[in-house]
């Protein structure tokens, strides 16, 4: 069972109640662009020997997939999560993939990895950093249970710089987004989105929160002027 604080028990109920509709509307509010982020932050776990990766907040497993399908069929998948409905539909998407034997889920949260240090070779973590009430802790975490010199991918939502695409963005993020998502799914959870992109830290500063968690070589890849980054580091 997970031990959760109130405000990160408040989220994991939010994803239970919308993993019926999460993928459709991923791709709907997206227009599928985040597929191909996804696949640009496997990218960078991809090219070096690789056995063993964990995917972290990996929702109904869509990162999960990309990397097995990326990978040699030796490299094991494990995915984990701290929303049991998400891990439920994640469970059933794999058993009708080519990779049922190559992917495990567990249900776990990111501020508390159940795995020994130096375990994986690699881990991700995809439009969920963001919803980490310790962020420092789920960063240590992750280096903890990498092996030396193991590498991370970390894709996040963020507020463009431009000041022409940012009014564009912001409309669409604060008015349009959940007005869509809501009427699909559950409006507080899409008027929660904007609200965790709008309070998570800068682009420079949860880079250096990467480096003070102890990984060196941190390197940035933006996305879309600005809308999304992939942050890549080594332990």
């Amino acid at each position: 069972m997970l031990s959760l604080s109130d405000k990160s028990e408040n989220i994991r109920r939010m994803f239970d109640s919308i993993a019926p509709r999460y993928d459709f509307l991923n791709r709907l509010l997206s227009f599928g662009i985040d597929q191909s982020w996804r696949r640009k932050a496997v990218k960078f776990i991809c090219d070096r020997d690789i056995s063993q990766v964990l995917d972290i907040a990996t929702g109904t497993g869509d990162v999960a997939l990309e990397i097995a399908r990326a990978t040699l069929p030796s490299v094991k998948i494990t995915g984990v999560d701290f929303s049991e409905e998400m891990l439920n539909l994640g469970r059933q998407k794999i058993a009708l993939s080519p990779y049922a034997e190559r992917v495990d889920f567990m249900l776990a949260s990111c501020e508390d990895l159940p795995f020994y240090d130096n375990t994986f070779d690699a881990v991700t973590i995809a439009f969920g950093i963001r919803n980490v009430e310790n962020k420092d802790k789920g960063l240590r975490e992750m280096r903890r249970t990498l092996k030396p010199d193991g590498r991370i991918a970390i894709l996040e939502l963020s507020v463009p710089r431009s000041t022409l695409f940012r009014l564009f963005y912001k409309f669409y993020f604060q008015k349009l987004l959940p007005m869509i998502g809501g009427f699909f799914s559950c409006p507080d959870a899409y008027g929660y989105l904007p609200n965790s992109v709008n309070e998570f830290p800068s682009v420079e500063a949860f880079a250096d929160a990467i480096a003070n968690a102890g990984f060196r070589n941190v390197h940035i890849r933006e996305l879309f002027f600005g809308a999304a980054h992939i942050f890549v580091a080594e332990k």
